[in-house]
């Protein structure tokens, strides 16, 4: 018994009429009369009742309806089950982050990802949190890794997958004073030249916010995207920055005595979008690296 036949029959019961029924399907009606000719002969009963007004289900009809219903419906979640594959077999996932997240996060999990799904393709941005937000929201990035809060317009379309606390650390330069130290207070660091993300940042608002409710104004002599640059000035001597705990590596971290420098970071995607079978595993291995 084809599928199609299940489906036909069960508009025909559907709408109670086999005209207004082949008209919805879309063929004859004498070739759908003949399909339910054909299949009343097949189950060996009459399946359907005709009235003043149409059709209504016998007994065996209804049984039978119920059987079919139940069909169409496997058939659907097994055809849905072959799109996902074919989703985690040639899909694509477009995601965005910080600095920190597109050069220290994101690689180990893109290649584990890659290990058993090796034909997904990656599309990776790096932007600053509102940007990525925006993204995401328009729609250009599905999945995104920004610092919390999350304001602005389109927000509230944003959903937060998982959320992990992340901390930043000052790095100081070979010989400075603080060097050997694994702890500084904002005020030994007052005089400093230091290299700080770029103003308007989510990373360089938290530093701002916190050293000025200490009574500091930091001594800001240079401002970058990029962890990478900031490491590589501290290496060069210009003076301490800071950096994500995630992007420390072997290097010396040192922590705040006046309160330790916290940030949030949230995996967020559009609030109102089912995500891909591909998403979905790349979601779940993201955040069991982030644990």
């Amino acid at each position: 018994m084809e599928l199609t036949t299940l489906r036909q029959f069960a508009v025909i019961a559907e709408v109670g009429h086999i005209t207004r029924a082949a008209e919805r399907l879309g063929v004859t009606q004498p070739a759908l009369s003949a399909m339910l000719k054909k299949l009343e002969a097949e189950v060996g009963a009459p399946l359907l009742d005709r009235t003043g007004r149409g059709v209504v289900p016998t007994a065996a009809g209804a049984a039978f309806l119920e059987h079919a219903l139940a069909s169409i419906r496997h058939a659907e979640k097994a055809t849905e089950s072959v799109r996902e594959l074919i989703g985690l077999e040639s899909g694509s996932i477009r995601i965005g982050g910080g600095a920190t997240a597109v050069a220290h996060l994101l690689p180990r999990v893109v290649s584990a990802v890659r290990k058993s799904h090796p034909a997904l393709k990656f599309y990776v941005r790096e932007a600053g949190s509102r940007a990525v937000a925006d993204a995401v929201v328009s729609g250009e990035l599905d999945l995104g890794i920004v610092t919390a809060p999350i304001a602005g317009l389109g927000a509230g379309e944003l959903m937060s997958v998982a959320m992990v606390r992340d901390e930043l650390l000052l790095v100081v330069p070979r010989g400075h004073p603080l060097y050997e130290r694994s702890t500084y207070s904002w005020s030994s660091i007052r005089e400093d030249s230091m290299v700080l993300f770029e103003d308007g940042s989510a990373v360089r608002n938290i530093i701002d916010t916190a050293s000025l409710s200490a009574g500091v104004t930091l001594n800001v002599v240079m401002e970058v995207r990029s962890t990478e640059t900031i490491e590589r000035m501290i290496e060069a001597g210009i003076g301490p920055g800071f950096i994500s705990r995630f992007a420390l590596g072997d290097k010396r971290g040192l922590r705040c005595r006046d309160g330790r420098l916290f940030r949030e970071l949230v995996i967020v995607r559009r609030r109102d979008r089912m995500p891909s079978a591909a998403l979905a595993v790349f979601e779940q291995i993201l955040i069991s690296e982030l644990s």
